[in-house]
């Protein structure tokens, strides 16, 4: 995989959404066709050969490679949405994330217990959404769970740590400084 060129099409925004945060824009590297195709071959590299069933993307820039991935990998697609975004019955998770609180959802005939799921977001910061949608998914009892991140930025404390017993992967490792 080359970082470089993802590293080099980041966008990085202080002081957004809120004042000491450090924001890092990757829709940037979606609008590299290089860049896109970087981030969904390298995540499908990855799990190819793990039974992948469904691939779950948070919203809402977890949508955009999830679905290619899914795609990729002969899987089905889920979304992980905020409240009232999914017309049928929904399945909810409240967290805290850096700036405040949120909840997710998902429907309730998303997933099966025959389902190996990965999840797929943009960014691990504090581990809150990512921990939320391990929890929402988990409620399913699929075969087997795991996540994926386009960056891990790793100086940032983990508020709501990631079961241990859930494979993490992430194609940058970044810092806030």
């Amino acid at each position: 995989m080359n970082k470089d060129l993802l590293i080099k099409h980041l966008r990085i925004i202080p002081d957004y959404p809120v004042k000491g945060i450090m924001f890092f824009d990757v829709t940037t590297l979606f609008k590299e066709k290089e860049c896109l195709s970087e981030i969904v071959d390298a995540i499908c590299d990855i799990y190819k050969d793990k039974g992948i069933t469904k691939v779950a993307g948070i919203e809402s820039r977890g949508f955009i490679s999830a679905a290619a991935v899914a795609h990729r990998l002969g899987a089905g697609f889920v979304p992980i949405r905020k409240p009232g975004k999914l017309p049928a019955d929904t399945v909810r998770e409240t967290y805290t994330k850096e700036y405040g609180t949120d909840m997710i959802e998902i429907h309730t005939d998303a997933i099966s217990a025959d389902d190996v799921v990965l999840i797929h977001d943009d960014i691990l910061a504090t581990g809150g959404t990512a921990s939320a949608a391990v929890s929402l998914v988990k409620k399913f009892h699929p075969r087997a769970v795991m996540l994926n991140f386009i960056i891990d930025i790793t100086d940032i404390p983990r508020l709501s740590p990631i079961p241990d017993d859930i494979p993490v992967s992430s194609l940058l490792q970044l810092s806030e400084k």
